[in-house]
This record gives structure tokens, sequence and C-alpha cells, in this order.
């Protein structure tokens, strides 16, 4: 008896209905076909025990499975249950009549439970783009998988239960999340507050200018001196993520395991690499590609501390992302695209001792070694990064103040604010919502300047020797400027303060 029964499979964060045909003939053996990696040709194995134990059998005939189509690599240990299921229905142990209408994924241990799937998100997307009415996986995916309307989930424990669904023996109950309830219920603040932040007043400034526009930004200061507790700050003072932010983050940290029991997430990442990251766990790939890091901070925040210590050709990796939003891996059969629209906040010494310039510390560096250090980071990653920031270490009697420093809440809500004016601006332009994202064209349209304010940009470039890039950059960070102080026009003020964020362009900013 021939048996159609349906799972999916997922490349870069998108899902492919797999359709499994199960044929049972007169003979002995088990061949599965259709390009499945070891993984899926070990799961007889764990299907053979997981029935077993369960008091049902592999029946003792010829069983062939095709996994259509047969281009696409199989990958993993999830098409288990939909194997096992298959070979239930076709050997007439299990009543099959509406078997088309569902998608069914899981790994079997083998006891018959069932471990949980990478990537529910996108298989439950693509089930109801496609009309399946059910979707059937493991119970630590079904609120992930709820999250998607129009179709019915049933997250099981055991193949006991699926087998029993499909007998009419005990009916699964669906798994059901009100999506936009819960979204709007869990948004709060994190746990980090920038009133706990004494003094650093310009460099809070920064950050307030950096979460309007989305814009990249460096801090460079001794050690001690507040660079990461600034850096963890930050995703507290960014605004909440739409439920459409929401939906696509949530894909990405799907595809690679990480949302188990956790549904949709409500916060904006803040992902912290350590320096030994290696390039392709930093953009992604991998034989199987997965995304990496930049992936998992879309819509969130990266940081990268002590910058010159990770090696220079991970950083350069970094260029075509930083300028793109989306990373792109290529293999010989197959492409996929990850989206990685992040904020990069990166902080470094001054020097390999920390104390560059600083009259209290013993420790020095010489020219040569200071060259050497500050050579591991590219003036090409460099004109990337929008706002550059001398971090100074903050004064006793400062430390000491009683008084806190004006909370996260009160400065989101002016960066909210100003992104509402961006969102405003940017709503008849695909893919753009904030000033860090603007191309040349925008620039140039958003970004008029008067002749003081052109001729102050002027005598800056000249002096400072900048790139045509950096040129940009100053003109988007000064419409952040601008917009946070909600003026239509950029004044000549507002381009000075953009200028002075650009420390690393300044020859001898170090002496």
């Amino acid at each position: 008896m021939l048996v159609k029964v349906y799972g999916s499979a997922v490349f870069g964060i998108e899902a492919t209905t797999i359709t499994v045909e199960v044929n049972i003939d007169k003979g002995i053996g088990y061949h599965l076909v259709g390009l499945p990696d070891n993984a899926v040709r070990e799961s007889s194995y764990r299907i053979s025990a997981a029935l077993n134990n369960n008091n049902y059998k592999l029946p003792g005939k010829k069983i062939i499975i095709n996994m259509a189509p047969a281009d696409i690599r199989k990958e993993g240990a999830a098409y288990d249950l939909t194997l096992a299921v298959g070979i239930l229905a076709a050997s007439n142990q299990i009543k099959s009549p509406n078997i088309n209408e569902y998608i069914i994924m899981g790994e079997l241990s083998l006891d018959g439970s069932l471990q949980p799937i990478r990537g529910a998100l996108p298989i439950a997307i693509k089930a109801r783009e496609e009309g399946y009415k059910y979707l059937i996986l493991p119970k630590e995916n079904a609120k992930e998988a709820a999250i998607v309307d129009n179709l019915e989930v049933l997250g099981v424990e055991n193949i006991l239960e699926v087998i029993n669904h499909f007998n009419d023996d005990k009916k699964i109950e669906p798994t059901v999340v009100d999506t936009r309830a819960e979204f709007y219920k869990n948004i709060d603040f994190p746990e980090f507050d920038f009133s706990d932040v004494k003094g650093q007043e310009s460099i809070k400034r920064c950050m307030e200018i950096a979460a309007a526009g989305g814009h990249n930004i460096i801090l460079i200061g001794p050690p001690g001196s507040g660079k990461t507790m600034l850096a963890k700050r930050l995703p507290s003072i960014l605004p909440p993520m739409t439920l459409h932010e929401a939906l696509e983050t949530t894909k990405i940290h799907s595809v690679v395991g990480k949302t188990k029991n956790e549904g949709l997430l409500y916060q904006r990442p803040f992902r912290s690499p350590h320096h030994t990251i290696s390039n392709v766990a930093l953009v992604g790939g991998g034989q199987y590609p997965r995304p990496g890091e930049i992936s998992l901070s879309h819509n969130g925040v990266l940081f990268l501390d002590e910058l010159p210590e990770f090696k220079r050709d991970v950083l350069e990796v970094m260029r075509q992302p930083l300028e793109d939003r989306d990373v792109t891996i290529s293999r010989a059969k197959f492409t996929v695209t990850y989206p990685c629209s992040f904020m990069l906040v990166a902080s470094m010494n001054p020097s390999p001792s920390g104390f560059f310039n600083d009259p209290n510390s013993p420790m020095t560096s010489t020219p040569q070694e200071m060259q050497r250090y500050l050579s591991k980071i590219s003036g090409p990653l460099l004109d990337r990064i929008d706002i550059h920031i001398e971090v100074t270490p903050v004064p006793f009697d400062k430390l000491s103040e009683e008084r806190k420093g004006e909370s996260s809440v009160e400065i989101r809500k002016r960066v909210t604010a100003s992104r509402e004016l961006q969102s405003k601006r940017f709503k008849d332009f695909e893919n753009i919502h904030y000033n860090a994202q603007m191309n040349v064209k925008q620039i140039r349209q958003f970004c008029k300047l008067s002749q003081e304010s052109k001729t102050l940009l002027k005598t800056a470039m000249e002096k400072l020797n900048l790139s045509a890039r950096a040129y940009d950059r100053i003109l988007k960070v000064s419409r952040t400027i601008a917009d946070l102080a909600n003026t239509e026009e950029i004044a000549p003020d507002h381009i000075a303060e953009a200028i002075q964020y650009r420390s690393l362009d300044r020859e001898g900013w170090l002496g």
C-alpha cells in the first residue's frame, strides 16, 4: 500500500514542504531514497525501537520510502516522526483518511518520546501558506509554532499520542496563542538601566543619538571607564520591537533552535561574541549553512568588546553585511540569504596597555606598538562606523554621588519619538525605517544643508581628510541629531556635533 505524508525542510529562514511516500510490498528490506543524510538514514533504528517500546512494530515486508523533491538534501533527525507515521499508515496500523491535511515533524527517542526540532516557526508559516490544516510537532516547539494563526498546532510528547489521535482514541488538544495579546503584554524593559551609570553625560548623549538613528558606534577608552556597562544598557533605550520585527527575529532564532518553550521573542537581541570567534560563526555558514552572530543580532545589538583583539579577517567579513544589511552564503548547489540589520557597538582600549596618555599610569606603549595595535582595525571598517567617541574614566566625586542619572525610560521616549519621525519620512521606501539605513539617494533628498552648514562641513572634510563614506555618515548622524531636536532643517550646530563624533578620523587623536 502506498501512503503520502508531509514534512518540511528549512533552508535559510524559509521552509520547503517535503512529501514522504511510503510503499509497503511483498519481500523484505528497508530502502530510504531522496537524498537523505546520515541522521535521516539512521532513523530506521530509532523508529523500530520507538514502535516496539509502544507495542507497535515495523512490518516485516519490503519498505520503500521516497522523500521528494529528491534534489533537496534532507538533514537531521526531525523526519523520524514523519517516517514513522507514514510506515504505520501504509501498514494499516493507524487510520489515515485525512493524513494529507497534516505536516508532521519530530525527532524520536528510543522510548517513543519526542525531542524538540529546529525551525518550527518557518515550518508553521509554510504549512499555513500551502493550506495545511494541522501541524504535529514536539510539545516544546508548540508555543513557537502557534504564533501562526489559521493553523491547528498539535504539540505531542510521545508517538503514542499521535497514534491515538489518528485512531480517534484520544484527540490532541491544539495549542492556542493570542499572538498580539502575548506580544503587547510582554513588552517590558531589560534589567540594565542607564540610571545606574554615574557621570558620562556626553557618552549617554552619543548612545541616545546612536539608538535614535540606528547608527553603529565605537567606544574608545581605558579599562574601567564604563564602555561595557554603557553598551549593555543600549538595548534598554531602543524602541520596542514591532510585531513584524519580532516575527522576523524569532524566525532566525528558531532556525538555530534557540526558542524552545519561548514562543515569540519580545526583547531586542543583544549578542556579545568572544574575540576568539571564527568568521563562519560570526557571519554564518558551515557545511549546512546556519545563521551567524550578525543574523542572531538582527533588529538588535551586536557588541564586539575589545575590537582589536578580534582576528582581522573576522572583522573584514563584516564589511558587506554592515552596508547591505543581509548576508548571502553560496554553496555549489544552493544559496541562502540571512537578514542582518543590526546596530554594531564596538569598544577598544586606546593602546595595548589600555592607559595611553594617562599621567597616573606607569604603563606606556611605544608609537610602534600603538601603530601595530590600531592597524588591526582597517580604515574601511571604521568608515562604516558612524560614531566614534572617547570614554574617559569617571572621577571619584561623580562615582560617589547619591543622585541617580536619567533613566532608560525617559531616554527611550525621546528615541521612540525620533524613530516615529523617521518612519513617517521613509514610509514610501521599502526596507528603510531609520536614518542609518539611508542610501546615497535618500541622503541627498533628506539631508539638505544651508550654505553655512556646507562651509563648516567642507572645512572639516579638508582638515580631517575624510572619505566620501565618512561624509555620508556625518550627514546621517546630523539628520538624527536634528530629529532629536524635532527640527526639519539640519543646523550648523547639528553638523558640528556630528563631526565631533569622528574621533578616529582626526590625525593625532591620541596626542
